[in-house]
């Protein structure tokens, strides 16, 4: 027994391991807990210069027949496959057979206008309103680990009456547009996202264990499964997936290949060749008001400690991905990994604070003037002070908590939950991650009354939510069942211990929390109920990537 055990260590040095690096031990420190015999793990790939440096597997590909992570293993990298598609469509407008203006219809004519002009550019950007079909297939009570032929979930698409909002006002992220992209490449090239990708990006570059996969019979060698940890007790539960939809996600890759991908944006090889098209990927899309979407080509431009960043992350089932380049410095970090409660985002900060540490640029504080310490003295609040709900938007609520000396967070809508640290004043941090800032202000009634959060360059305001008399509601109101004619799908809406709660398909009932006048939360959802002469007629649903989705009460 002993000599297998070694046995396993020396294969798992000699097969995961490439490259020297001085900074290899604190970097491995950060995969402890999943460089073992019994558990999903991660690859990551560290570039710097043009060389890959250091690359490794930790832990288990399949859990079944302990085959281990290596840096050739193949993941389902999520919605980094974005950018496969965004280079796909600047590939096809230099070949001349699209323009980024074209209206969808060009290509899809059966596609709904809802009298508005939506562009290709649109899709790209996220500022169509188009609403999100992995939304829609949830709230449908569709599972998205179960095969979804093509047209079944375009119908769904097509089905909805109306946008989340006019083309162009804002950004919302939204898979259903991407998954058109792909429909729109086929029009265009006359051949298949999987083909078109296949002969002008993955070989070319030799990329030689990546493509769309867009048939679940296929075989794809070394593919890594995913895994969820077991709620209420020790081992992980096998996401088995059947998902093969395209163009929203759908590309498998390992971190060797996604090499190859990250320095060609240095050094285009692909179409007429030249930096052009790789400045276009970078350019980000406008609002009909001229400020930018914030997104580009699927990739987002950021900052991270004073460095330019440029990346992407991606998730499905279990699997998780990252890829975050910082162009100034010739370096990009890699993370693939297959267990559901991985962050490679912030595993991959982690990564640069170690290996960059001497590069980051110190940002000089903002001194007050005398007259700003003395009409605005800094005044440190308390913890009970800064206890309670602080919203995002309507539904979406940082639930915040304190015990024993810390500030603890509930993201309400996925129920995420983490501890945060005083650093100076009144700014809070996540222990040993500092890419994520908290920042109370505005004390009234002896609250605080703002959250500002601050991430990656952008900052996040969330006003406090004020507790709501309801000495006046009658809960028994909304019981009944309710039609939604977009997705073709009933809810059931029932009190059960003097709480109102709602059933979706065969999920789980969910309990609906009072929010305002004729107005619920449930997780990640607001549920605005309609009246007519004081009864309940239906209600309209936000759930993120999806608004206004119509119900009737039957």
């Amino acid at each position: 027994m002993k000599k297998q055990s070694l046995l396993f260590l020396f294969l798992l040095f000699t097969i995961c391991s490439f490259g020297q690096l001085k900074q290899s031990q604190a970097i491995d420190s950060l995969f402890l807990d999943w460089n073992k015999p019994d558990v999903p793990g991660c690859a990551i790939g560290i570039i710097e210069n043009g060389e890959l440096i250091y690359s490794k597997g930790y832990g288990i590909a399949d859990l079944e027949h302990d085959v281990q992570i290596t840096p050739t293993s193949v993941f389902y990298i999520g919605s980094v496959s974005k950018q496969f598609v965004t280079f796909s469509i600047l590939l096809l407008e230099e070949q001349g057979k699209l323009n980024l203006d074209d209206k969808i219809q060009k290509y899809l004519p059966d596609f709904p206008d809802y009298d508005s002009t939506l562009t290709i550019r649109n899709f790209i950007h996220h500022t169509s309103g188009v609403r999100d079909y992995l939304t829609l297939m949830y709230l449908k009570g569709r599972n998205y680990l179960d095969n979804t032929d093509v047209d079944e979930v375009y119908e769904l698409i097509k089905n909805q009456k109306e946008l989340n909002f006019k083309p162009g006002e804002k950004y919302l992220y939204s898979n259903s547009c991407y998954f058109m992209l792909a429909m729109i490449v086929e029009k265009a090239a006359g051949q298949s996202l999987k083909v078109f990708a296949h002969e002008n990006i993955f070989k070319p570059l030799g990329m030689k264990n990546s493509l769309f996969y867009d048939d679940n019979t296929d075989l794809i060698k070394n593919r890594v499964f995913s895994y969820e940890k077991k709620s209420n007790e020790e081992g992980f539960n096998n996401l088995i997936s059947r998902f093969d939809l395209v163009g929203s996600g759908g590309v498998y890759s390992s971190i060797e290949d996604l090499y190859l991908w990250d320095q060609n944006f240095y050094n285009n090889k692909l179409g007429k060749g030249g930096q052009s098209i790789i400045d276009k990927m970078h350019e980000e899309g406008l609002l009909n008001n001229g400020e930018s979407s914030g997104y580009a080509f699927a990739l987002n431009n950021g900052a991270y400690k004073g460095l330019k960043t440029v990346s992407h992350g991606g998730s499905l089932a279990g699997y998780r991905s990252q890829l975050m380049r910082f162009p100034d410095e010739n370096f990009s970090v890699i993370v693939l990994a297959n267990r559901g409660d991985a962050n490679p985002t912030r595993k991959s900060f982690q990564i640069a604070d170690i290996v960059l540490k001497n590069k980051f640029i110190e940002k000089p504080k903002e001194k007050k003037t005398e007259k700003e310490k003395t009409t605005n003295p800094e005044q440190k609040f308390t913890l009970n002070q800064l206890e309670g709900n602080y919203e995002i938007q309507a539904g979406v609520v940082l639930e915040i908590t304190s015990k024993n000396d810390s500030l603890h967070v509930l993201q309400t809508w996925n129920k995420s939950s983490y501890s945060i640290l005083n650093t100076t004043g009144n700014t809070y941090e996540i222990p040993n991650n500092s890419s994520i800032q908290f920042e109370f202000s505005g004390l009234k009634n002896d609250l605080a009354q703002t959250l500002k959060v601050f991430q990656n360059g952008n900052k996040t305001i969330c006003k406090r939510k004020e507790k709501l008399d309801l000495s006046t509601l009658n809960i028994e109101d909304y019981n009944g069942k309710y039609y939604s004619e977009e997705l073709d799908a009933t809810y059931l809406l029932f009190l059960e211990d003097d709480k109102l709660k709602i059933q979706i398909a065969n999920y789980d009932s969910q309990e609906l929390t009072y929010y305002d006048v004729d107005s619920f939360t449930t997780d990640g959802g607001l549920v605005r109920f309609k009246r007519s002469n004081g009864v309940i007629t239906g209600f309209e649903l936000d759930a993120g990537r999806v608004t206004n989705l119509k119900f009737e009460k039957e």
